[in-house]
């Protein structure tokens, strides 16, 4: 059976209850403290940080083992870098992607 209640269209009371929707939602899923926010600046900082010290060991040990006119030391650790700094980005678009739909769906 449906409700016959008016629907309220009015751009006031849109946001009111998107407003609502998100503070539901919220306290579904818990406060994010502080130390949250500093947990993901150290992981995108990891994923970073691994892949270029991995490069640069790996290096370390071609220039022992198979020295060659080029340094391979710099040559990993700049694709370490690289490669850290592409993993970051897309970890951080993906999230980013995730907050964006979640805001969407509140605001319908």
């Amino acid at each position: 059976m449906e409700s016959k209640a008016p629907k309220d269209t009015s751009k006031l009371g849109r946001e009111v209850g998107a407003q609502e929707g998100r503070k539901l939602k919220s306290r579904r899923t818990g406060k994010r403290s502080i130390w949250f926010g500093i947990g993901m600046f150290g992981l995108v900082g990891w994923s970073i940080a691994v892949p270029t010290v991995l490069g640069a060991v790996l290096g370390i040990w071609l220039d022992g083992h198979f020295p060659q006119r080029f340094s391979w030391t710099l040559t990993l650790l700049i694709t370490g870098l690289a490669l850290g700094c592409f993993n970051a980005w897309f970890w951080v678009e993906k999230e980013s992607r995730e907050i964006q739909n979640e805001l969407e769906e509140n605001d319908e």
